[in-house]
């Protein structure tokens, strides 16, 4: 049985827009890293945040740190490494990395984010067909 829940990894190049001027990548682009990292991790389980808020379930980030131990500059080469935590209950948690291409950690982060109902606005357990792919 394959455990989706491992380390799941995109690559891409720094775009220009996403830095200062000196080159290096703003803070706050990290964040958004970190999103692309986790809509391919669900993306690769068979899910998208599209089809998940069609059947009326929302995933808001709750919670959200950031690790800063070297910059990213434009046009590098970067590795986005997304790994579930626990098992998702009312929340779902990911840990985050980003690698440039000699593999040295750029930056590391966490998120947790909450299930939640669309027409109630109010949290709700994690889908059974989420847990059913985890294998967890």
């Amino acid at each position: 049985m394959e455990d989706l829940s491992k380390s799941d990894e995109i690559q891409f190049r720094v775009r220009y827009g996403e830095t200062d001027q000196m080159g290096v990548v703003y803070h706050g682009n990290y964040a958004q890293y970190f999103e692309m990292g986790r809509t391919e991790w669900l993306r690769k389980m068979g899910f998208s945040y599209k089809e998940m808020e069609e059947s009326g379930v929302m995933l808001p980030v709750i919670s959200l740190s950031i690790n800063y131990k070297k910059s990213a500059c434009y046009d590098d080469l970067i590795k986005v490494k997304t790994k579930l935590v626990k098992k998702p209950t009312a929340k779902i948690e990911f840990d985050y990395e980003i690698l440039n291409e000699n593999d040295e950690i750029l930056t590391t982060g966490n998120s947790v984010l909450v299930f939640m109902d669309i027409h109630k606005n109010r949290p709700t357990r994690c889908p059974d067909y989420i847990l059913d792919k985890l294998h967890i």
